[in-house]
């Protein structure tokens, strides 16, 4: 009886800790997360796509609402200016000015390279939530780049439209920056690997201002983008995410 009583308690701690442990891992993430998103966010960067003997930078502006809206307004080169990407809930278009044709991007091109770039279409517009489309588990903490950072598995809820089989994150424990990711495919092979740097004042907060996509399947390709302004909490409504407003937008 005793033993049984043991036992039963032992699987009780364990249970409540993993439980505690998942709540700590959760809760990291959704502070990571609104950290880097705010209630609203408009930024402007630059996306550099290099590769084996040649690179190109595309400039960008980006508005965001919430997890529910996010916009996106190609500002250069001149041969892609003006295009536009828009989310709306789980769902994407793209505007292409030159053609003047409105594209809906179906959840199977979500994995799909984003603008010949190492992202992809889910990395740009955040199609996924990364607080509620996963279950967290917190695996420790490892020093990575001299930041020492909270060691984070994410496995996709069985109802969930997520492109991924699993991600793991490192999460700095000073400031919960995203400051590495691994995401791996449905057979658990590493897919890619991003890795965040450059810590600048932008707004109210401080933010990594760089983020560098490697391919493991493609050595020497390499995608980094720059942030250059982003702010914070300014009102944005709704209605500023909508189809008629992506033909309007300029730089």
């Amino acid at each position: 009886m005793k033993t049984l009583i043991k036992s039963f308690g032992i699987l009780t701690l364990i249970l409540i800790t993993s439980m505690a442990d998942a709540q700590d891992a959760k809760e990291i993430i959704k502070k990571s997360d609104e950290k880097a998103r705010g209630e609203t966010s408009v930024s402007e960067m630059n996306m550099t796509i290099q590769r084996p003997g040649w690179s190109r930078t595309v400039g960008i502006k980006s508005w965001s609402l919430g997890t529910g809206y996010f916009m996106i307004l190609i500002t250069s080169p001149a041969k892609e200016e003006g295009q536009a990407f828009l989310k709306i809930g789980n769902e994407m278009w793209n505007w292409i000015p030159s053609i003047e044709r409105l594209v809906k991007i179906p959840p199977s091109m979500m994995l799909q390279s984003w603008m010949g770039s190492d992202f992809t279409n889910d990395d740009l517009v955040k199609q996924s939530s990364i607080v509620e489309d996963y279950t967290h588990k917190l695996l420790g903490k490892e020093t990575v780049r001299g930041k020492e950072c909270y060691r984070i598995e994410l496995i996709p809820k069985e109802d969930a439209a997520v492109v991924w089989g699993k991600v793991i994150v490192w999460i700095t424990t000073d400031g919960y920056d995203q400051w590495k990711v691994e995401f791996y495919d449905e057979d658990n092979e590493l897919v890619s690997e991003q890795n965040a740097s450059d810590l600048k004042k932008m707004g109210d907060r401080t933010i990594p201002t760089k983020m560098e996509m490697l391919l493991t399947n493609k050595p020497g390709n390499k995608t980094i983008i720059e942030i250059t302004m982003s702010d914070f909490n300014t009102p944005i409504e709704k209605s500023f995410f909508s189809q008629q407003n992506m033909k309007k937008l300029r730089k």
